[in-house]
């Protein structure tokens, strides 16, 4: 795949995915226990390519994209599962955090 996916076709790239090759989604619960996982991971790298932990020999060779695609992969599961259109669902989020966030971030003094 070299051409942009939109956020629509990617749930239904996943969706398909998971009925085919797949076989079937995990259950909500198991789903979301592996996307604390995934998020876990995207942590423990993060810390050692950006903090001050050093590598282990089992953390040699993970790239952040590859784990943050492994978090997105899920998030799209679970909105599958869900009945969340996840492209709705951001342009409400953009909608609530433009009338709730408009002039409180350019105020706070630690962000200058």
């Amino acid at each position: 795949m070299n051409k942009e996916i939109s956020i629509k076709e990617a749930q239904r790239l996943v969706d398909t995915w998971i009925k085919t090759t797949g076989v079937r989604y995990f259950s909500e619960l198991t789903n979301m226990a592996i996307l604390t996982e995934e998020v876990g991971e995207v942590a423990r790298l993060m810390s050692r390519l950006y903090g001050d932990q050093s590598f282990k020999e089992s953390d040699k060779g993970k790239e952040l994209s590859d784990e943050l695609a492994d978090v997105l992969w899920v998030l799209i599961c679970i909105a599958n599962q869900t009945n969340v259109d996840l492209t709705g669902a951001l342009r409400k989020n953009f909608e609530k955090k433009n009338i709730r966030d408009a002039e409180r971030h350019r105020r706070n003094g630690k962000l200058k």
